[in-house]
């Protein structure tokens, strides 16, 4: 995504005015202090977030944890309350990136002053102790794909939506989705990309140009979480439920009118409440100078038996098994 420079560079100056002052350092505090940071505040994906931040918060009492985030999906908005909460001196930071990139050269200054980084959605974070990931980034965009094609009869032309161009496992589901379609040289991929900024009514403008443009399109693939909210309506109307296929990213609750319209075939996920649950179980090991290890047991489901690897930067990359598919049949297995 294009980042606005100006913005960035307001928010260093705003954090650099808090440093010299000392107006936002905290005073010593009783227990260890983790501050998860999210793409956006507001949305069903991160206010399901919230609720594990939560949860997770009022079953270890010897830490306190609370989660904040941007009132809309922009990287420098993010950066500045990322910026802040480093002046003041938290203990350990959780953060989904809404661009990676963006963030490394404040998470970096954060680790050399101690504070322990986790982060998800973000496998290619340098300056992190810990990436966070629910599944195999690129078998989750391969699994999406295939019912993708299942549902297009492996023919026709298809298109993909991501959160934004540096939401790196949006790009990677895709990227993922792109070599799995290879297998069907009857698929044609179109305008590809689209950014929705995690924009329910923007994402809907934009699948309505798209099937203006393309009237024989079969099929989307979308990536943010209120993407297939959007697509779906615009799917719903012109008529094209069950007619034009929709996988993509999305929680069960959210969908379900689309999914009942047949609007969305399918969607894909990992619940958002233990993702922050596991962001913060890892923060507390590392702040407890604990380590983390291959096959560990996180105590959050889908994170029983996670995978320990190096990561981009000397950090670890952590997976976990969480990935699941539903549809009209099974989506009410997991309601939230």
């Amino acid at each position: 995504m294009r980042v606005n420079s100006k913005k960035i560079l307001a928010g260093s100056v705003m954090a650099a005015a808090l440093l010299a002052g000392s107006v936002g350092t905290l005073m010593a505090q009783d227990k260890p202090v983790i501050a998860t940071v999210v793409k956006i505040s507001g949305i069903p994906w991160f206010d399901r977030m919230d609720t594990g931040v939560k949860a997770f918060a009022e079953a270890n009492t010897d830490v306190d944890a609370s989660q904040s985030g941007p009132a809309t999906a922009d990287a420098a908005q993010q950066l500045q309350i990322v910026q802040d909460l480093v002046a003041k001196g938290v203990n350990a930071l959780a953060v989904v990136p809404m661009d990676p990139a963006v963030l490394e050269g404040t998470l970096k200054r954060a680790m050399e002053r101690g504070t322990i980084v986790v982060t998800h959605e973000a496998d290619n974070q340098i300056n992190t102790h810990a990436d966070v990931e629910a599944f195999d980034n690129s078998e989750y965009g391969a699994a999406l794909n295939e019912r993708l094609a299942e549902c297009m009869g492996q023919t026709g032309k298809w298109t993909t939506f991501v959160g934004s161009l540096g939401s790196r496992t949006h790009l990677q589901w895709v990227g993922a989705a792109e070599e799995n379609a290879k297998k069907y040289p009857d698929m044609q991929l179109v305008d590809p990309n689209n950014e929705s900024f995690d924009d329910a009514n923007g994402t809907y403008e934009k699948a309505k140009e798209i099937l203006r443009k393309h009237p024989d399109l079969k099929g989307f693939q979308t990536s943010a979480g209120n993407d297939v909210l959007g697509v779906g309506r615009a799917i719903d109307e012109a008529g094209l439920s069950g007619k034009v296929c929709l996988v993509g990213t999305g929680l069960p609750n959210p969908s379900a009118d689309l999914l009942e319209s047949g609007a969305i075939t399918a969607i894909g996920f990992w619940d958002p409440k233990n993702a922050g649950m596991a962001m913060n179980a890892v923060a507390k090991l590392l702040v407890n100078k604990q380590e983390v290890t291959d096959g560990m047991d996180l105590g959050v489901e889908g994170y029983n038996k996670v995978s320990v690897k190096k990561g981009a930067g000397e950090g670890l990359l952590i997976i976990g098994n969480g990935m699941v598919l539903a549809d009209k049949a099974t989506y009410k297995e997991r309601l939230f």
